[in-house]
């Protein structure tokens, strides 16, 4: 599945796409309020083996995509949770050379319509750090609305931090 938006384009990653993920990945700037990482070489190359699979799911249920414009400059993800309830999760990454330049907002709104629309969910949910004012923006930009605080929901690197909780829900036809 590939998307296209006004200035990039969201396709599925491919194996020479590896040196340009884990600059991305391995960079503490980048993942300092993700649960994992910064990556190793190794695990860079464990979670692109890992997104170079999910293409062949059947049923699918995660999407990764490459977020490039001219290069890879990030990352983007659809996970479907529950198929019986339409039910899924989605996140992003942006390398800081592309970062405050709308392209987080840009693929984040692909793929939350892409979710909504093609893969049929009703309900999409994302979570950042509470002291992330740009993802904060980025999921209200995209109409994600605030739905709950979460306490101590993720332990990073030996520090419990919070998770907001947004969500956007399909249309009612």
């Amino acid at each position: 599945m590939e998307l296209k938006t006004a200035r990039l384009f969201l396709r599925p990653f491919r194996a020479d796409d590896l040196a340009a993920l884990h600059a991305i990945a391995g960079d503490p700037a980048v993942v300092r309020w993700m649960d994992w990482g910064p990556n190793s070489p190794e695990e860079t190359g464990v979670f692109l083996r890992y997104a170079l699979e999910s293409e062949a799911e059947t049923p699918r249920r995660t999407w990764k995509f490459a977020v490039v414009r001219e290069t890879l400059i990030g990352s983007a993800e659809l996970h479907v949770e529950s198929p019986e309830h339409r039910r899924g999760t989605m996140g992003y990454l942006i390398a800081p050379a592309a970062q405050g330049q709308g392209y987080a907002t840009e693929a984040a709104q692909a793929v939350l319509d892409f979710g909504l629309t093609e893969a049929g969910l009703h309900r999409i949910t994302a979570t950042c750090d509470p002291e992330n004012a740009g993802s904060t923006r980025v999921l209200e930009k995209i109409g994600m609305s605030r739905e709950g605080h979460l306490r101590d929901h993720f332990l990073i690197r030996g520090e419990w931090r919070d998770r907001l909780l947004y969500a956007k829900l399909a249309q009612l036809r």
